[in-house]
This record gives C-alpha cells, sequence and structure tokens, in this order.
C-alpha cells in the first residue's frame, strides 16, 4: 500500500466491448471507499497459456504480472460462460501463476463481482473462480456475493449501474476487500533489515 491507499486491480472476464462486466468495474471505480482506487486491466491482449513460453512470456503477459504485483488486491468481474468462466480469464489466471513458484497471485486479497442478462447472475462462474483461488493461496471476501442478473435492467445504455441495490453490495464488496488487505497487510511478519 501507498500512503495508505490500498490499491485494487479490476480484471474483466470479458472482452466484448459493450460488457455489464467492465460497466459493473466501472461502477467500482465510483463506490470504491477513499483509501482505495480501482484500476481496470483489460485482457484482450492475452494470448493463449502456452507452458513453453512461461519463462519469456509475451509482452501482454509480462506487463499483466508487473500489474497483478504492484497491486494490492483483485477485483475480478466476470461472466458466466457454459456454467465456468471464461477461457481468456481462465488463461490470464494461468499465466500469471508460472512458472512454478512465481505466482503472482500467492497471498493477493481477491473478490468477485459478476453481471449477466440471465436470472443466475454468475452465481455458478463465481464459485469455479473460489475454487482457482485455493490452489493459488489467494485470501477472498466470501460476503456479500455480487451477482447482478438481469443485467440488461440493470444498466442504462450508456453503461452506468441504476440499480441501487446492485450499487450498495458493491460498495459493501468493496469496504470489506480494503479490510481485508489493510488486516493482512499489518498481520505479515516484517523482515529485519539484515535478514534479507
Amino acid at each position: 500500500m501507498t500512503n495508505g491507499v490500498v490499491r485494487i486491480l479490476g480484471i474483466p472476464g470479458s472482452l466484448r466491448k459493450l460488457s455489464y462486466n467492465k460497466w459493473a468495474l466501472r461502477a467500482a471505480q465510483q463506490l470504491v471507499p477513499d483509501d482505495a482506487t480501482v484500476e481496470i486491466f483489460e485482457l484482450d491482449g492475452i494470448p493463449p497459456f502456452n507452458e513453453d513460453e512461461e519463462h519469456q512470456p509475451p509482452p501482454a503477459v509480462a506487463d499483466f504480472k508487473a500489474r497483478l504485483r504492484e497491486a494490492d488486491a483483485v477485483l475480478f468481474a466476470t461472466p458466466e460462460y457454459n456454467y465456468s468462466i471464461p477461457g481468456v480469464l481462465k488463461n490470464a489466471i494461468d499465466w500469471a501463476s508460472r512458472p512454478n513458484g512465481q505466482s503472482a497471485w500467492t497471498g493477493k486479497p481477491a473478490a468477485i463481482i459478476g453481471a449477466s442478462p440471465g436470472l443466475m447472475g454468475t452465481v455458478r462462474a463465481q464459485h469455479h473462480l473460489r475454487q482457482t483461488f485455493v490452489f493459488l493461496e489467494m485470501p477472498v471476501v466470501s460476503q456479500p456475493q455480487v451477482l447482478i442478473s438481469s443485467a440488461h435492467q440493470r444498466f442504462n445504455e450508456r453503461g452506468d449501474l441504476n440499480d441501487e441495490m446492485s450499487r450498495k453490495l458493491i460498495r459493501q464488496l468493496l469496504e470489506a476487500l480494503v479490510r481485508l488487505t489493510q488486516t493482512l497487510a499489518h498481520a505479515a511478519p516484517t523482515v529485519p533489515a539484515g535478514a534479507r
């Protein structure tokens, strides 16, 4: 954290230009607490994961990992594809977890939001994403769950989130993510200067 400000990296799981999940992250930028910021990193340039290239990843991947390491916490915004997360998001997760022992995810606090035109509001995709956090050793905010269903009714034509309940839940989720990040930062053991 820089000057006590929690830097949150927002990652949309959709490549679609008019993505509800990108719009949800934009709402998060407006609703974030005063002691935090949300910066959005879009995954357009992330290629399919290739283990042969993990030691010299493509520039877009190297940039992604660098931005992830600089962040204090991560906010995922995922749609639901076929009961799970989109392939582009899974590729990004895999790239940033490699090479073995050099994962950029380890210990990074996380939270999830999701928007969908359907009635389930990405609940199954979020569940799958939470499963990956177990292996990645990412502490995650469990409540509130932000499941924006019938998203076409919650956003206006400019992409503004006009549903007050969704806005309230995003605000509460961000507050919980900031608290978790601050708690973990204060609990981290300090390494004596001579031991480095």
